[in-house]
């Protein structure tokens, strides 16, 4: 395959893979500058509640090239997972599989955190004993619900991975024994999903829209195999 033949690091990165880190964090740097001349990019194009004045339909797609701006952490953590797992999906499934996974998960991620606020959102207005549609028109905080950031689509591609290569040894940090791919993927979704039920005070992390990246990323992956066996294809 062409990838193989090219040299050099970037060279040897797989060409959506490159693209998806390249927009990252061109989008991450638009939206730490652009505010300077008054265009706040997270406004436009981070997930927002749907009924609340910032919300638009093209958010559940562009959210995702979105991150934090206050440091450099987080698109750089996702774009790194994109990396190291991403690349070796892509060279499995090809480029358009691999996108649309991507994309997809990324998607799913987006539905599963609106739900979630959904939930939210619903128990307050019962606990007010108002309807939603009063809860958002006097509760000023729902306006303040958004989320940035591609972790729904890389827990897809970490389950992805778990799934297409169980066995690979994976290192994790300050953990000198390898844990093997499948058991870190399922130990981490345990963990995600114990974190959101928990909901920790002052924790702003989107616990269940990666748990929602994973579970569309896995009705993909399954879908995908049994069509693949259907049409004579074998690739995992």
């Amino acid at each position: 395959m062409e990838q193989f033949k090219r040299t050099g690091f970037f060279g040897s990165i797989p060409p959506v893979t490159k693209n998806l880190i390249i927009i990252n964090f061109l989008c991450w740097l638009a939206s730490l500058v652009l505010p300077r001349v008054n265009i706040n990019m997270v406004d436009w194009f981070g997930l927002h509640f749907p009924g609340t004045s910032e919300f638009r339909f093209h958010q559940f797609f562009t959210y995702m090239f979105m991150h934090d701006t206050r440091s450099i952490e987080h698109v750089f953590f996702n774009m790194f997972a994109v990396y190291m797992f991403g690349r070796s999906l892509e060279q499995v499934w090809g480029a358009k599989r691999f996108l649309l996974f991507y994309l997809v998960t990324g998607v799913g991620a987006a539905i599963t955190q609106e739900l979630t606020w959904l939930w939210l959102v619903h128990s307050l207005a019962s606990a007010n004993q108002i309807t939603i549609v009063e809860q958002l028109a006097f509760d000023p905080n729902v306006h303040y619900l958004v989320t940035v950031g591609a972790s729904g689509a890389v827990f897809g591609i970490l389950l992805a991975f778990g799934m297409l290569f169980p066995n690979v040894p994976l290192f994790i940090m300050f953990v000198p024994i390898p844990v093997k791919a499948k058991y870190f993927v399922a130990g981490y979704g345990l963990i995600e999903l114990f974190l959101g039920i928990a909901g920790f005070s002052g924790d702003n992390v989107a616990h269940f829209a990666h748990l929602g990246g994973m579970i569309f990323g896995f009705f993909m992956i399954i879908y995908w195999k049994k069509k693949d066996r259907e049409d004579g294809r074998y690739f995992y």
